[in-house]
C-alpha cells in the first residue's frame, strides 16, 4: 500500500478520533461558563480527562480479542448515545449530567486505543513524520468538526439541538470507520503481563516515564482555563469558533506540518528538544495577552502562537511515542504511555481552575509555561530507545 493511501486512511482516523476532543476541551467549557459555572467547577470537569489515563487498564483487552475497526466503531454508538441523554439533562454540573459525560469520556478513551493501535499496525518505520504530521493535523481537523461547527448552533437552535446533532454525527462516524481496510493483527502472544513486563524491563524505562510524564504538561495546564478566558473577555459563541477553535486548528496544523518536517530532516530526540523549548514559550504569549488588557486582537495572536508551537511539538512527540512501541502489543504500550501523559494532564488541570481565580489569568499562564521544564532533565534516557533515529 502506498504512503498516501495510509495516509488518507490515518486522515479519517483522527479526523473521528478528535471529534470528541472538540466537544470536551471547546464546547463544553463554553456551554458551561455560559451558564454561569464557576472557573474552580470547570476546573474539576477536566478531571475528566482521568479517562483517558485510566484507559491502560482495558488495552489489553483491545489488543487480545477482536477486530481493530469494531473497537472504534463501537465506542461511536455509545458516545452517540451519551450526547443524546446530554442533550436532555439540566443544564448544571448534577450528577446525571455527570454521569453522562464521563461515560462519553470513556468511550472516546477507549476509541483512541483502537485507533492509535490500528495507526501503528498500518505505518511503517521512517514514515512516522509524515504519519504524524497527518495525525496531529486531522485530530485537529476533527476538533474544528466539533469544537467551531457547533459553536455556531446555540444561537439557532439551542445547546439541546446542538448536543443532538453531534449525537448524530458520532453515528455517522461510527458508519465511516468500515471505509479504512481492515489490517491484518501480528501474531500475539497468549498474555500480556510477560511482555509488558519484558518492556518495562528495558534500559531507562522509567527516565522515559517521567519524560512522557512531564513533556506536555504545560500545554494541559492552559487548555482547561483558555475557552473560560475567552468568554470572560466578551467573546460570543461564533467569534470562539472562528478564532480560538477554526483559526487555532488552521495554525496547529499548519505547526504540525512543519514539526513533522523539521523530525525528518534532524531526527526524533533533537525535534524534541528544539520543538518542545519553543511550545513552552508559547504559553507566554497567552500570558502576555492577559496581563496587556489591550483588546481581542492580541488575545488572537496569542491563540495562532500558542496553536502553531504546539502543533510543532506535537508531532515530534507523537512521533516519539509511536517508535518506541511494538507492533505486536501496541495497543497496550501506546496505551500505556498515552495513560502516563493524561494522568499528569488530569492532576495538573483539577485545580487550575482555583489557580486561575486566585493568582488571575494572567500570571496562571505564566506559571504554567514552567510546568514542563523538569522533562527536559528526563530526556536523554530516552535516546537509546530511538533505534534508527
Amino acid at each position: 500500500m502506498s504512503l498516501a493511501r495510509k495516509l488518507s486512511f490515518v486522515a479519517l482516523l483522527y479526523v473521528i478520533e478528535g471529534f470528541p476532543m472538540g466537544v470536551y476541551a471547546d464546547v463544553w467549557p463554553v456551554f458551561f461558563r455560559r451558564h454561569g459555572v464557576s472557573l474552580t467547577e470547570i476546573g474539576l470537569y477536566s478531571g475528566l480527562s482521568l479517562a483517558w489515563a485510566a484507559k491502560a487498564l482495558w488495552s489489553p483487552l483491545i489488543d487480545r480479542f477482536g477486530e481493530r475497526r469494531r473497537w472504534i466503531s463501537g465506542p461511536l454508538l455509545a458516545m452517540a448515545a451519551s450526547l443524546f441523554m446530554v442533550s436532555q439533562a439540566p443544564a448544571e454540573l448534577g450528577p446525571l449530567l455527570w454521569t453522562f459525560m464521563g461515560l462519553y469520556c470513556l468511550a472516546s478513551a477507549t476509541q483512541d486505543i483502537a485507533i492509535d493501535a490500528y495507526t501503528i499496525g498500518l505505518v511503517e518505520r521512517g514514515e512516522e513524520g509524515p504519519a504524524n504530521s497527518v495525525r496531529v493535523g486531522a485530530y485537529r481537523v476533527g476538533m474544528l468538526a466539533s469544537g467551531s461547527a457547533l459553536l455556531f448552533l446555540p444561537r439557532w437552535i439551542g445547546w439541546d439541538g446542538t448536543f443532538a446533532v453531534a449525537g448524530v454525527l458520532s453515528l455517522v462516524f461510527s458508519a465511516a470507520v468500515y471505509a479504512c481496510p481492515r489490517v491484518p493483527l501480528p501474531a500475539r502472544e497468549a498474555g500480556v503481563i510477560a511482555p509488558l513486563r519484558r518492556w518495562l524491563s528495558r534500559p531507562g524505562v522509567w527516565g522515559v516515564a517521567a519524560f512522557v510524564l512531564l513533556y506536555r504538561v504545560g500545554d494541559r495546564a492552559l487548555g482547561p482555563m483558555l475557552k473560560p478566558f475567552w468568554v470572560d473577555l466578551g467573546f460570543a459563541d461564533e467569534e470562539i469558533a472562528i478564532y480560538a477553535t477554526s483559526l487555532g486548528v488552521a495554525s496547529t496544523i499548519v505547526g504540525a506540518a512543519v514539526g513533522g518536517l523539521i523530525v525528518a530532516r534532524i531526527g526524533i530526540y533533537r525535534a524534541l528538544w528544539w520543538l518542545g523549548a519553543v511550545a513552552l514559550l508559547s504559553n507566554l504569549s497567552y500570558a502576555a495577552a492577559a496581563l496587556a488588557e489591550s483588546g481581542k486582537a492580541m488575545v488572537i495572536a496569542a491563540s495562532v502562537v500558542e496553536s502553531f508551537c504546539g502543533g510543532l511539538a506535537s508531532a515530534a512527540f507523537l512521533s516519539f511515542l509511536m517508535r518506541i512501541c511494538e507492533k505486536r502489543h501496541a495497543a497496550v504500550e501506546y496505551a500505556l504511555l498515552t495513560a502516563v501523559y493524561a494522568t499528569s494532564g488530569a492532576v495538573i488541570s483539577l485545580p487550575s481552575g482555583l489557580l486561575a481565580e486566585t493568582l488571575g489569568y494572567a500570571a496562571y499562564f505564566a506559571s504554567t509555561a514552567l510546568f514542563a521544564l523538569p522533562a527536559f532533565f528526563f530526556l536523554p534516557s530516552s535516546r537509546s530507545w530511538l533505534e534508527g533515529d
